[in-house]
């Protein structure tokens, strides 16, 4: 019995001998560590320097010596204090305690002055700038409405340059032709091509042509064998009623009543008529198309 014991007493020197063995020799696999009870564990931390471990279990303390091991052999065997506080809080207190951290910052600080400064002055020159290329938008009067918006709203709208190019030559050239021109013209007679004379020739078969020349109007008629007339029942004040024309073969003619030129060119003068008609259609065949006009848009 006795001889058991000191086998027993033996083994357990050996097993305490073979662990202290392995952790002085620098190993810090957590399996060896854990061989050792916490006391023995939170010995080698305190020998180590670790703090903060009095209330820490073994599977912490496990770590807590394999870690600060790891430490030992990563700086050549030499104790090192250690903590088990957390990592971030000791990073943090580094940088608020690095000076070149703390230039580094001053150096940012600085930079961003500066940009700051120089943008605020780079806009401050582009406004300036801006006002004094554009006085029209500086200039306002005492309610606060700018020298061009009084202008564009005294100024009455403008047609295109184009447009009103068309518009006045069209305008200089029927007054040139003698037509008569009026407040509410119809679009046929707004770009019909003036006619002044029997000379003048369309510019292309189909073309719309006015003309208030009473030779003009005569040899048409003529050129179409029709004779002037008016329709019966539609005169007034005893002048000639609706103008027009009597066609040979014209169906309706029982209404016409034929009536001489004279007749014909006092009525059309006295109510200012235009003379829209067409010389040939667009196939070049003759074209028995026109239309006595008023430009205040009074039928013939």
């Amino acid at each position: 019995m006795a001889q058991a014991q000191r086998s027993s007493s033996s083994r357990g020197g050996n097993a305490t001998a073979t662990r202290n063995r392995t952790i002085s020799a620098g190993s810090s696999s957590p399996s060896d560590i854990a061989q050792m009870t916490a006391e023995q564990i939170r010995g080698q931390l305190r020998k180590r320097g670790v703090t903060g471990i009095s209330a820490l279990r073994k599977g912490d303390l496990v770590q807590a010596l394999a870690r600060a091991l790891r430490n030992e052999g990563r700086r050549g065997g030499g104790s090192a204090r250690t903590s088990t506080r957390p990592a971030k809080r000791t990073t943090t207190a580094a940088r608020k305690t690095s000076p070149a951290r703390k230039s580094t910052a001053s150096a940012r600080t600085a930079t961003s002055s500066v940009r700051k400064s120089t943008s605020t002055v780079a806009r401050k020159a582009t406004s300036a700038a801006r006002k004094a290329t554009s006085p029209s938008r500086s200039r306002t009067t005492s309610g606060g409405v700018s020298a061009s918006a009084r202008q564009r709203r005294s100024s009455p709208s403008k047609a295109s340059p184009s447009t009103a190019a068309r518009t006045a030559e069209r305008a200089k050239a029927a007054a040139a032709s003698g037509i008569r021109i009026g407040r509410t013209m119809s679009r046929s007679l707004k770009y019909a091509q003036p006619i002044s004379s029997p000379d003048q020739k369309p510019e292309r078969p189909g073309r719309s042509l006015v003309t208030t020349s009473h030779e003009v109007i005569r040899r048409w008629a003529q050129a179409r064998k029709a004779k002037p007339a008016t329709i019966e029942g539609t005169e007034r004040d005893g002048r000639a009623g609706v103008l027009t024309f009597n066609f040979p073969g014209w169906r309706e003619g029982g209404r016409l009543k034929q009536i001489t030129w004279d007749q014909w060119f006092k009525t059309f003068d006295l109510r200012r008529l235009n003379f829209i008609y067409q010389e040939r259609r667009s196939d070049g065949k003759q074209s028995n198309f026109f239309k006595p006009e008023s430009p205040d848009r009074e039928d013939g």
